[in-house]
C-alpha cells in the first residue's frame, strides 16, 4: 500500500472504532492493527531480532492496556507502536531520538499536512480525462437527477425513498473524530526527521569515531591502570546493590 492509502485507511478505522465509543479496548485494538499494518507493510524489515522484539511487545502492550486501561499501560503501548514504527522506517537512527521528533511532528503535522507533494502521488491529466469525467459522470448524473425529479412529482411512494427515513448519524462527531483520526494517522505514517538529526546521529553511536586516538590515563599517580579500572568495577557494584537495597526499603515502606 501506498502511504496516502495507509493514512487514509488508518484514518477510516480510527473513525470506526471511536464514533459513539469510549476509549478502553478500541484503543488497543487500533494499536494492534498499527502493528499489524507496519509488519505488513515492512515486510522486508522484519528478519531483525529488533524488529520481531519491538513487535512483541507492541502486541503486548496492546493486551496489557485493554486488560488494565491505566496510564502506564497507555505510555508502554504507545512508547512500544512508536519505537516499531520509528525503528522500522529509520533504522539508521538512534531510538532515542523519536522523543523530540514526537514533539515536533505534533505541531508541523498542522503545516505539512497542506503540502501535497509530499505525501499525495502526482497524477498526470491526459487529454481524454475531460472527455471520461463528462461521458461516465456528468451526463449520468444529470440524467439521474432530472429523471428522479419528474419521478418524484409522479409518484409519492418514489419520492419517500429519500424522504421517509431518518439518519441517525452525529455529522458533526463523525467530521471531528475523522480529522483527529487523520491528524494522528498522519503524523505516525508521514512524521518529518529534520536533517540534523542525521548530521547529529552518529554523536550517540555507542562506540566514538576517535575511539583509537583516545589513551587511558592514570587518575592517581600511585595506582597502575589495571588497579584503577578494577576498584571502578567494585564501587560500581557496590553502588548498584545499594541502590536494589533502597528500592527494596522504599517499596516496602510505600506499600506495606
Amino acid at each position: 500500500m501506498k502511504k496516502h492509502q495507509i493514512i487514509l485507511a488508518s484514518s477510516l478505522i480510527f473513525t470506526l472504532l471511536f464514533y459513539n465509543e469510549s476509549v478502553g479496548v478500541n484503543l488497543a485494538i487500533f494499536g494492534l492493527f498499527l502493528t499489524c499494518l507496519i509488519s505488513y507493510s515492512f515486510q522486508d524489515r522484519s528478519v531483525d531480532r529488533l524488529h520481531l522484539v519491538l513487535v512483541i511487545t507492541s502486541v503486548l502492550s496492546c493486551l496489557a492496556f485493554a486488560w488494565y486501561g491505566d496510564a502506564a499501560s497507555f505510555f508502554a503501548m504507545a512508547m512500544s507502536i512508536l519505537f516499531l514504527q520509528f525503528k522500522t522506517q529509520d533504522s539508521q537512527l538512534k531510538i532515542i531520538q523519536i522523543f523530540p521528533l514526537v514533539f515536533l511532528n505534533a505541531f508541523a503535522t498542522l503545516g505539512r499536512v497542506f503540502i501535497f507533494t509530499q505525501w499525495l502521488p502526482e497524477r498526470k491529466i491526459h487529454n481524454n480525462f475531460t472527455k471520461k469525467l463528462v461521458a461516465y459522470f456528468i451526463i449520468p448524473t444529470i440524467f439521474l437527477v432530472v429523471f428522479f425529479a419528474a419521478y418524484s412529482f409522479g409518484s409519492t411512494h418514489f419520492s419517500s425513498l429519500l424522504t421517509d427515513y431518518t439518519l441517525d448519524l452525529d455529522i458533526v462527531q463523525v467530521i471531528l473524530i475523522g480529522l483527529l483520526g487523520f491528524y494522528i494517522s498522519f503524523s505516525f505514517w508521514n512524521y518529518w526527521v529534520p536533517e540534523v538529526c542525521y548530521e547529529k546521529n552518529e554523536m550517540l553511536n555507542n562506540d566514538f569515531t576517535n575511539a583509537a586516538e583516545i589513551k587511558n590515563q592514570q587518575t592517581f599517580s600511585f595506582l597502575d591502570l589495571d588497579f584503577e579500572r578494577k576498584s571502578g568495577e567494585i564501587t560500581l557494584a557496590l553502588l548498584n546493590f545499594m541502590l536494589l537495597v533502597f528500592i527494596v526499603t522504599y517499596n516496602y515502606e510505600q506499600f506495606f
